[in-house]
């Protein structure tokens, strides 16, 4: 070993970039399009963080679902609504199912869009949701850019449509327009932002903390420490080829195993030098406040969420706190994403959607199959009216036809 390397005690410690943050910021400009982050990639990392926090995603695939709900409800005298119902689009896609994507990214992005199609005629109406981590807003704040990968942009690959109630032709011949839909949110005029924004650190504290468990079994639960190496290296390079020998065979994680080469002696007085830690209930701790920060931040529910199934099935309270949350979230956003729906319909089609309703479950059923509508509707504190016809049917009867005429 060289004088050089003498003096320089080599170490090399296992560093492992951080996988939460995936997206690098940096400053796009464009004259084309508003940035939706400041690198035009925040829907990139939002999807990211979904697919790496368990209790993050749960929240967003069962507020979703709630929002969705089992199917709809309309006039069985407008026979010509319930076939648009089943079938919205040429992907033989149901409302229900397009609804569903429109919530889910609604509740992940803060943002939705909906196409439109039809023709000069109005023959016909279609309706696609489309991926939002797909689409910006143009810059004469008029219309939407589609784009495969905006990490990549390509002007000649994007493909304009009008925000509604404006249309367009398109080559086909077909009149095409879109719906934006955003969480309103101060200081941002062009993009909406996701309800758990607050939540996003503790999100990453939920998913290290997972990972950090997940390592340890991978690492057999070994102890992290300093590894000390008797070796006489020629030169650095060799040094460096001793070092990369010593990490693959030694190396632990989440365990920081530092490697220090030293000049050997004429006892070769290697050793590991343990560095223990009793942060167990610290890390329990932090994980568990992460998740309830997390369920705060989505304005959600615990038992909703499945954190409370551990100490007990309560029927009742995931009844009250599903009661809670369809007054405060779920009708609300509801009836954000119906009433452009109904209203693209009576404009296209002329057919009344006015009774165009979602059907709303709980998740365990309290009442009888054999009460009438008008009787469960009383029971809820909602309006009724037992001489109306569609009232008079019994709730089974509405869990039977859920499938064949819900939907």
């Amino acid at each position: 070993m060289n004088k050089k390397t003498q003096k320089t005690t080599l170490v090399r410690a296992i560093h492992r970039e951080d996988p939460f943050i995936a997206i690098k910021p940096g400053r796009v400009e464009s004259d084309q399009f508003w940035r939706w982050g400041d690198d035009n990639l925040f829907p990139a990392a939002l999807a990211l963080m979904s697919r790496r926090s368990t209790i993050h995603r749960r929240i967003i695939n069962d507020k979703a679902d709630y929002i969705s709900g089992r199917g709809f409800v309309f006039d069985p005298e407008i026979p010509l609504l319930g076939s648009f119902i089943n079938r919205v689009n040429g992907e033989n896609e149901s409302l229900r199912q397009v609804v569903n994507k429109l919530a889910f990214d609604k509740m992940l992005f803060g943002n939705a869009f909906l196409e439109i199609i039809t023709d000069d005629q109005h023959s016909f109406l279609a309706l696609y949701h489309q991926d939002a981590s797909r689409c910006r807003l143009a810059k004469d704040s008029r219309h939407v850019l589609l784009h495969h990968d905006w990490s990549h942009f390509r002007t000649e690959e994007t493909h304009s449509l009008p925000l509604y109630p404006l249309f367009e032709e398109q080559q086909d011949g077909s009149l095409r327009s879109m719906i934006h839909y955003k969480d309103y949110e101060p200081l941002f005029e062009h993009y909406g932002i996701p309800t758990y924004i607050a939540g996003m650190n503790v999100s990453a504290i939920a998913y290290k903390t997972d990972r950090w468990n997940i390592s340890r079994l991978d690492n057999s639960f070994q102890l992290s420490g300093v590894m000390m190496l008797d070796s006489t290296a020629e030169d650095e390079l060799q040094a460096e080829r001793i070092m990369r020998t010593a990490e693959e065979k030694f190396a632990g994680n989440p365990g920081q195993v530092m490697f220090v080469l030293r000049d050997g002696a004429e006892q070769d007085n290697s050793r590991f030098i343990p560095i223990t830690s009793q942060n167990e209930g610290d890390w329990k701790s932090l994980h568990e406040q992460a998740t309830s920060d997390i369920v705060i931040a989505h304005s959600w529910f615990r038992t909703l969420s499945g954190l409370e199934y551990t100490s007990g099935f309560s029927a009742e309270r995931i009844l009250h706190e599903y009661e809670i949350a369809l007054n405060t979230v779920i009708l609300g956003k509801q009836t954000e994403l119906m009433e452009p729906i109904r209203e693209v319909i009576h404009r296209i089609l002329e057919i009344d959607a006015s009774s165009l309703a979602i059907v709303n479950c709980p998740p365990t059923r309290t009442k009888p199959a054999y009460m009438k509508v008008w009787e469960a509707r009383k029971a809820d504190g909602l309006d009724y009216d037992p001489l109306d016809e569609r009232q008079q049917i019994f709730l089974a009867q509405l869990s039977d036809s859920s499938t064949a005429n819900i939907e």
